[in-house]
């Protein structure tokens, strides 16, 4: 288990968008500076069955970006992951309807990936799984779009440095 105090991404079957997701935000967190820097990110799938591995077109949509996640294995969310999150960020409204319904206590700072976008951008991020290539290009693209708001976000609640 990780210091309390990750970041957790959460998708479906954790082997195509929060994977890419968590590689995302570790990359851009990596080039911050003080707290953000050292926060740690994690993901996990709503129906995800352990170790499965993570799909080929992630893999492929996050390498053309210059970010290998291929040695990434599925994990389901549990209690213990929700319970060390700083926050935890999902993909679809139904994954935080998923959680509300299962988890005890329910995170306090649960939110749309994409819900610190401006005013009338697109919130939820739509399953890839068997699509083509450019499905998964899109997904990916959705998150980078999303990272500046999640950057700003996470500057107010990450813990000081010690």
């Amino acid at each position: 288990m990780p210091a309390p105090g990750h970041i957790l991404v959460v998708c479906t079957a954790n082997i195509c968008r929060s994977p890419m997701a968590e590689g995302l935000l570790s990359h851009a967190l990596a080039a911050q500076e003080g707290p953000l820097k050292n926060l740690k990110v994690l993901s996990a799938g709503i129906a995800a069955r352990p170790g499965e591995p993570v799909s080929g077109n992630s893999v492929t949509a996050l390498k053309k970006v210059g970010i290998d996640i291929s040695e990434h294995r599925a994990q389901p969310v549990t209690q213990e992951l929700l319970n060390g999150a700083l926050t935890v960020l999902c993909m679809t409204n139904s994954h935080i309807g998923m959680i509300e319904l299962q988890a005890s206590p329910v995170p306090e700072r649960l939110h749309l990936f994409r819900g610190f976008m401006p005013e009338g951008a697109l919130r939820e991020i739509a399953d890839p799984f068997g699509g083509s290539l450019r499905h998964y290009e899109q997904s990916r693209d959705e998150m980078v779009e999303a990272i500046p708001g999640l950057i700003a976000y996470f500057k107010t609640i990450a813990p000081a440095a010690s």
